[in-house]
């Protein structure tokens, strides 16, 4: 990875504090998770369940995706990062908003600190909307990667307004139409928006780097790039003005066929692979589209079948499944090299240097890959036996995977430098 042209390496303080916030977040989802193991089969317009949600989606996948994307970009767009300053101020206003937002929920208060809460975030996805967009715009030729990382901010800033506006409108009514249909449309512009269409982007670079292959058939990236646009489009818009009926899942079908076309990417990718041994990291990835493909299976009978049941368990393949198994697997192959970066990227020639794999302890992503896979199926079980103590079993595992990625992320980014001379340490 040394050799790839990309800009200069942002300052730490632009990358590292996402990553150590999002697994402290992590954490805390895990235990909060099991303190209400016998709500998550309930209505999802619960407050916990509501707080559990934005602390998911916000404080963990976000907060991590955020800090990833301010490292890649320069490699993605071949430049530095437009604004070091922006990236700071928007991990100070999305750690705080999130907090302000899940606690909100947690009790109920419909207010002045949600309200306040949801400023910040929205001003923390503005500040990442330009920061990526003027990165991706320094570029002078454009790449399907570049429109799916600004498409998916673009998305983000439109799905925190939306939230903004939801929140005021618990407290002021103003918006004429159901609010839980307004709650639809704004879980899915950020699942399918921001989400999707960023672990798309990201993915087509990350995946076939590290597996060492590649596919000519860039254009299934384009195919999946409108589709899924065009699906989340018409979903919205027809959802604002019209009662979200069964007619919506035309919609989701045009945003899985995108999706699918990027999955056949990956899978092209994937057989035209030099590297023939996958590695236990790269797992998570597998796993993580499985469960995309489970949910995009589950929405119409989350739909049209009456019990929660099956609502939640499309959320928990969602976020428990398919976006927590790739941040799982993917910060150990990031996270090290960044830290790598920052303290040995100037000496590789000069002294002998740690490899970024030497950063972290291999051994706990061992334990964390099968840990993770006995919580998951264990929590996917209790959900549809609806069996409290089976859920409450698992969650113990949850917070077991918590505290392993926790220890491992903190040994990563508190490494301190180690460098050989000759049979000299220093």
């Amino acid at each position: 990875m040394a050799a790839i042209p990309i800009g200069k390496t942002p300052h730490r303080m632009a990358v590292l504090p996402f990553y150590g916030t999002g697994a402290v977040f992590f954490a805390v989802l895990a235990v909060l998770l099991f303190r209400v193991a016998g709500e998550l089969t309930g209505h999802h317009f619960n407050p916990h369940l509501l707080a559990l949600v934005h602390t998911a989606a916000l404080g963990w996948g976000t907060m991590v995706i955020f800090g990833a994307a301010y490292q890649l970009l320069p490699v993605i767009c071949e430049r530095d990062l437009y604004s070091v300053p922006f990236a700071v101020a928007s991990y100070v206003m999305l750690t705080l908003g999130t907090l302000l937002l899940a606690w909100s929920f947690w009790v109920f208060e419909v207010g002045a600190l949600m309200i306040i809460g949801g400023s910040l975030v929205v001003s923390a996805a503005l500040l990442y909307t330009i920061n990526t967009s003027a990165t991706a715009a320094l570029h002078q030729h454009s790449s399907v990667q570049r429109a799916f990382m600004v498409s998916s901010a673009l998305w983000l800033l439109i799905t925190t307004i939306i939230g903004l506006l939801l929140a005021i409108n618990l407290r002021v009514t103003f918006i004429p139409r159901n609010h839980l249909d307004m709650l639809k449309l704004h879980a899915h512009a950020g699942l399918a928006g921001w989400f999707l269409q960023l672990i798309s982007g990201v993915s087509t670079k990350l995946v076939p780097m590290f597996l060492l292959g590649k596919s000519k058939r860039e254009w299934l990236l384009y195919v999946a790039l409108i589709l899924q646009n065009a699906g989340l489009i018409l979903f919205l818009s027809d959802g604002y003005f019209n009662p979200v009926t069964s007619k919506m899942l035309t919609y989701a079908g045009i945003v899985a066929l995108g999706t699918f076309a990027w999955l056949i990417y990956l899978a092209d990718a994937y057989r035209n692979r030099l590297r023939r041994k996958v590695e236990l990291l790269m797992k998570h990835a597998a796993v993580s589209f499985a469960c995309l493909v489970v949910g995009f299976v589950l929405l119409p009978v989350a739909y049209f079948v009456a019990d929660t049941r099956w609502t939640s368990l499309y959320g928990t393949f969602l976020f428990l499944g398919w976006i927590t198994a790739i941040i799982l697997g993917k910060t150990f192959k990031t996270l090290p090299f960044i830290v790598w970066s920052n303290h040995y990227r100037h000496l590789t020639g000069k002294v002998n240097v740690p490899l970024p794999k030497q950063l972290y302890s291999e051994r706990l992503t061992v334990y964390q890959f099968y840990v993770y896979l006995a919580a998951f199926v264990l929590l996917v079980a209790g959900m549809v036996t609806n069996c409290t103590a089976l859920i409450r079993v698992a969650l113990i595992a949850w917070i077991i995977l918590a505290a392993l990625y926790v220890v491992n992320v903190a040994k990563t980014i508190f490494h301190k430098p180690m460098m050989t001379d000759g049979n000299k340490t220093q």
